[in-house]
């Protein structure tokens, strides 16, 4: 690329603020061609607000925004759309309803004598699918695909726009590791052909593999950009947490199988992704479910909580068994889930903060029949302390707070129903580091209270750190039971995953 080529994107004194709350000032943000340029930063930081006024979906309050060197007065999707900006959000933009094919070319349909082209749009769209070498039925429902499936989707929608720059949210979050290296082949193929890149990510493996840049943003202000060549992980790792992250700070990996009294015992457990998982969890025990994309993990715990219907075996809770038929009776049993995908399934995203706190709680803060103001706040206030939940007005819609805080809230809300068995799915997946060790230190403190806990993740180290045992999940299956003393890394844990063990 020659020196003096313009600037992929140019954005300089970019301000935003919502609702009187600033949470973007005087920020500055240059990418160049063929560039794959990090953007770092806390929960709250401004990363997705910054990348939300690139790509049109927000209008800036002050600043100047270039791409290949000219103005974008565009303050729509698809002015941004049509200057070569594409985005792969972090939360799914799709409709479930709709085929993959009608995804990826949703308002821009091929056409034939004025009808929608059905066929071409297909073929079009398996064309881009085999591009990131995955095979998608470009004629299925979104709607019945897994969550996997729905972010390379997501990519193939942003491909086929032809954008020039390409904004990727947290594009790993929801995949296993044969789809992030196709990912990252796909990459280095757009990078040779000059398409900038704009990669937000937690993964600092990931950054330090596919990135050539880093721009570190905190509290909505430019706080260092740099090449990865100049700049240490631990030094990222302060920059967005704002301190440095001592060993102290961390919350030491757990040792040894707690001794309670076995709380959850599952037998033969079946329903829909599930083919017979037996395990048992102890009272103040951190159980982690480990397994490949497929696995059966998610499956699992939606069964538990009542949502997928169990067609065989049996779930003991305290000795006595339970019927699960509806997320209503888990609740009713002391099991409580935090689901996988938060603000679909997690949060009302209109709601207040102050509500979805208190949804679950609701007919315990009655009076006289009604729901009373006054207990609604009372408790709403101590779960927004609890849980450190930065929000300027509790009585703001949720979807404003950033995607750490909002799973806070998830957790939060659920924690109010004092449930003896907590099940948590992917609970630290899109939130930065500071959060991720909150959350690690609130499922050990949790655990210290008695409760039986289990965790679901892709992340390896914070399943490590957070567990006392591992569940080894393969088709559906509990394969193998593993104590946290036999696992002293990633590596360790991902062989077991993968079946190569010795």
């Amino acid at each position: 690329m020659p020196t003096d080529a313009p600037l992929a994107v140019r954005m300089d004194g970019i301000t935003k603020a919502f609702h009187g709350v600033t949470v973007l000032e005087d920020v500055h943000l240059d990418i160049r061609p063929g560039e794959v340029h990090a953007l770092a930063g806390g929960n709250g930081a401004g990363k997705s607000t910054l990348m939300k006024i690139l790509q049109g979906v927000y209008q800036r309050d002050a600043g100047v925004v270039e791409v290949f060197g000219r103005p974008l007065d565009a303050t729509t999707i698809e002015g941004a759309r049509a200057a070569g900006i594409g985005m792969v959000f972090q939360e799914f933009s799709l409709i479930s309803t709709l085929t993959v094919a009608q995804n990826i070319f949703l308002d821009v349909e091929p056409t034939r004598a004025g009808l929608i082209d059905d066929k071409a749009m297909r073929s079009r769209a398996a064309e881009l699918l085999a591009r990131i070498d995955v095979a998608i039925d470009p004629a299925a429902e979104v709607g019945d695909l897994p969550t996997a499936q729905w972010q390379l989707t997501e990519i193939a929608k942003a491909l086929g726009q032809d954008a020039r720059v390409l904004i990727m949210d947290e594009p790993t979050a929801s995949l296993a590791k044969h789809e992030v290296e196709a990912l990252f082949e796909l990459v280095g193929r757009l990078k040779e052909q000059g398409i900038a890149i704009i990669y937000i990510s937690h993964r600092m493996d990931e950054v330090y593999r596919i990135a050539d840049r880093i721009t570190i943003l905190r509290n909505g202000k430019n706080l260092i950009t740099a090449g990865l060549d100049e700049i240490t992980p631990q030094e990222i790792v302060a920059g967005i947490a704002g301190r440095e992250l001592s060993d102290a700070e961390s919350p030491a990996p757990a040792r040894g199988g707690a001794t309670g009294p076995v709380i959850l015992d599952v037998a033969d457990l079946h329903a829909a992704g599930v083919e017979g998982a037996t395990f048992q969890v102890r009272a103040g025990e951190v159980v982690g479910i480990a397994g490949l994309m497929g696995s059966g993990r998610t499956e699992l715990a939606r069964a538990l909580f009542g949502i997928s219907r169990i067609t065989r075996g049996t779930v003991m809770k305290d000795g006595s068994r339970v019927r699960l038929d509806s997320p209503a009776d888990a609740i009713n049993a002391g099991i409580a889930l935090i689901p996988e995908d938060r603000r679909l399934q997690g949060l009302v995203l209109d709601h207040s903060v102050r509500e979805n706190l208190t949804l679950p709680l609701l007919d315990g803060l009655r009076r006289r029949g009604l729901v009373a103001k006054d207990m609604v706040r009372d408790r709403s206030d101590r779960l927004i302390e609890q849980f450190s939940i930065a929000v300027a007005r509790p009585d703001a819609p949720a979807r404003l707070l950033s995607g750490g805080n909002q799973q806070k809230i998830v957790i939060a809300k659920w924690l109010g129903t004092e449930p003896e068995v907590l099940v948590m799915d992917e609970p630290t997946a899109g939130v930065d580091v500071g959060t991720k060790t909150e959350i690690v230190r609130i499922v050990r403190e949790l655990a210290q209270t008695g409760k039986g806990i289990i965790v679901i993740s892709s992340e390896y180290p914070e399943l490590i750190a957070m567990c006392d045992r591992f569940l080894i999940m393969r088709n559906g299956r509990v394969v193998e039971t593993i104590g946290a003393e036999r696992v002293a890394s990633e590596v360790e844990l991902e062989l077991a995953v993968q079946g190569l063990a010795a």
